[in-house]
């Protein structure tokens, strides 16, 4: 056969053809978020509607107006990764937050976290983490505002703070931790069963986990970071609890409480943002779960999960570095 060497095209090894692309990874990841979407619009009503539909609406129209005007490129919607975006912005933000402050986070989170960086795969930082700790920092007084939970045909929703903010807040003034559960009539069932004020994401521990198992079944995620994370936050707040359970909350408060398990289920296993290793990964997990819980006890703060997972996705680079995954053949 007669064929000029400029024909014969040469790439890397290994050779491998895989089903497995990104459109059909970040389509699990949002059917592995339907229940926890599902769960925060039954118990939060059309507001939360309103939230999901402005997000996600208005990261697709960014990231398209974006690729196709700044970068000169065809569209990238349909890899599925501004809705994956959308969405989670969506369960990070109080169902009360006004519209416009919705769409001013997605600009953030797609515009500056992302596209900034030149798009999926080579962002440093969690898009949708990025664009709620921008809107905490700029706009407290809407990211603050929690009401009880009144249902999709509810009457009007009562204002009260998140168990975190309000455990904090009573620590501040002087009350002790079995007091406060007490007095707030906090249980673990309602933890777990949607019967909160917090974010979207923070209305059912159950719907999360669904997700998060989906996730694993899948093998679109590998187990190790989340569990590094919860297995963290157990034995750190474990030592704290017993040492002064008047000033500290048990370990089982912490795991379904706040954002904890929709972070370390559906944002520190982000692909672009953690470790490629298992070791880096439980290292990562394990800094993660760390710096949670030493700003939700001694920071300002009542909630620590976003910070935590963004200061943790800075240090990927290094940790990519220092714990290299086995090269590909090798035993």
């Amino acid at each position: 056969m007669n064929m000029s060497m400029d024909k014969i095209l040469v790439s890397p090894n290994p050779h491998i053809h895989s089903a497995t692309t990104t459109k059909v990874l970040m389509r699990d990841v949002v059917i592995a978020l339907l229940p926890a979407v599902i769960v925060s619009v039954v118990v939060d009503g059309w507001k939360e509607m309103l939230v999901l539909a402005v997000s996600v609406l208005s990261c697709m129209a960014l990231e398209y107006l974006i690729t196709r005007y700044c970068f000169k490129k065809a569209s990238t919607l349909g890899d599925w990764s501004a809705a994956v975006t959308g969405v989670l912005l969506a369960l990070n933000l109080p169902p009360t937050t006004p519209w416009w402050v919705v769409f001013l986070g997605a600009v953030f989170a797609i515009g500056v976290a992302k596209m900034t960086f030149g798009g999926l795969g080579q962002n440093i930082f969690n898009p949708a983490l990025v664009g709620r700790v921008f809107l905490l920092i700029s706009f407290p007084t809407y990211m603050t505002h929690w009401e009880i939970p009144q249902g999709l045909f509810g009457v009007d929703a009562i204002s009260g703070a998140t168990p975190l903010g309000a455990i904090k807040e009573g620590l501040m003034q002087g009350a002790t931790v079995p007091d406060l559960m007490a007095s707030h009539g906090y249980t673990y069932s309602q933890m777990l069963f949607a019967n909160i004020g917090g974010s979207a994401g923070e209305a059912c521990a159950i719907a999360i986990l669904v997700g998060f198992i989906y996730l694993v079944a899948r093998k679109v995620i590998k187990p190790w970071i989340t569990l590094s994370i919860l297995g963290t936050v157990a034995a750190v707040s474990c030592i704290f609890w017993l040492a002064n359970p008047a000033q500290f909350t048990d370990p089982l408060f912490n795991l379904l409480t706040g954002g904890l398990l929709l972070g370390s289920c559906f944002m520190a296993t982000d692909y672009v943002t953690s470790p490629m290793s298992t070791k880096g990964g439980i290292i990562f997990g394990i800094g993660i779960g760390f710096i949670t819980l030493m700003i939700r006890y001694f920071g300002s703060y009542p909630e620590g999960v976003s910070f935590a997972i963004l200061i943790m996705n800075s240090t990927v680079p290094l940790l990519n570095n220092w714990f290299h995954q086995k090269k590909y053949g090798r035993a």
